[in-house]
């Protein structure tokens, strides 16, 4: 244990050996905050945690591969079962573990940015309305900011009109965009990236024994580049923790 945190200055040796409850770490860049993470997590499963335990999110795959490589430095192999991954990963694996209690089939697929636009494009086809006045990159961005603010197409109205930008006719034909896209995802039996949180954010609200099972599980979350994190995120470790 002494050599895990022989390499560490006296903050950082603070932050891993932080008991229970929760901690923000603030610290600038290249100051080692991932240094932190990966010898928190090693320390933890020194003292007896489980590694089934311990879930760390991070922004990218590449980041999630490195935070993992580095703790199996640190640890060897004993880290079979922990998560460490993205948060849509994260989102992906809980939603196919549990497609029972969803409106989705668990053999869901998911949409990545061609098929979006694909999909609005058909949208804007069907509802006689013109690309260059409605641009699909537009709408996408638009109904992408609404999803990571938890906002469903029922609540998609109120919500263009407190940003106060959009007027008269057009909010409508906004409005109406992101519900037929709603509804063409579900019929394909699909979910795109900003789905993949706002349904297990959903899900764990709409099945509190369920959000029990998974914080029982989860008694140590670390989330990497924490101040990044849009609401639905904030909302789901909320949930979590």
């Amino acid at each position: 244990m002494q050599q895990l945190l022989d390499g560490l200055n006296e903050m950082q040796r603070e932050a891993v050996q932080h008991g229970s409850g929760p901690l923000l770490i603030l610290a600038g860049a290249g100051s080692g905050k991932t240094k932190v993470l990966t010898h928190r997590i090693a320390y933890l499963l020194k003292k007896g945690v489980e590694p089934y335990q311990i879930l760390a999110v991070t922004f990218t795959n590449k980041a999630a591969q490195e935070m993992r490589a580095r703790v199996q430095e640190l640890v060897g192999e004993g880290i079979s079962g922990m998560w460490i991954m993205t948060f849509h990963a994260a989102c992906v694996r809980i939603l196919r573990r549990e497609g029972r209690h969803l409106a989705h089939k668990g053999n869901f697929v998911i949409y990545d940015k061609a098929d979006q636009l694909t999909l609005i494009r058909d949208i804007l086809r069907e509802l006689n309305l013109d690309d260059k006045k409605y641009s699909p990159q537009g709408c996408l961005a638009l109904i992408s900011r609404a999803k990571n603010e938890l906002v469903a197409p029922p609540d998609f109205l109120s919500y263009l009109k407190r940003q106060k930008k959009y007027t008269g006719s057009y909010i409508g034909n906004l409005d109406d965009v992101y519900g037929f896209y709603q509804e063409r995802l579900e019929e394909n039996n699909a979910l795109d990236f900003d789905d993949l949180l706002n349904a297990v954010v959903r899900l764990f609200q709409d099945q509190p024994g369920l959000l029990q099972r998974y914080r029982e599980r989860f008694r140590y979350i670390l989330v990497d580049e924490y101040q990044d994190t849009n609401h639905a995120q904030y909302v789901l470790v909320k949930l979590l923790a």
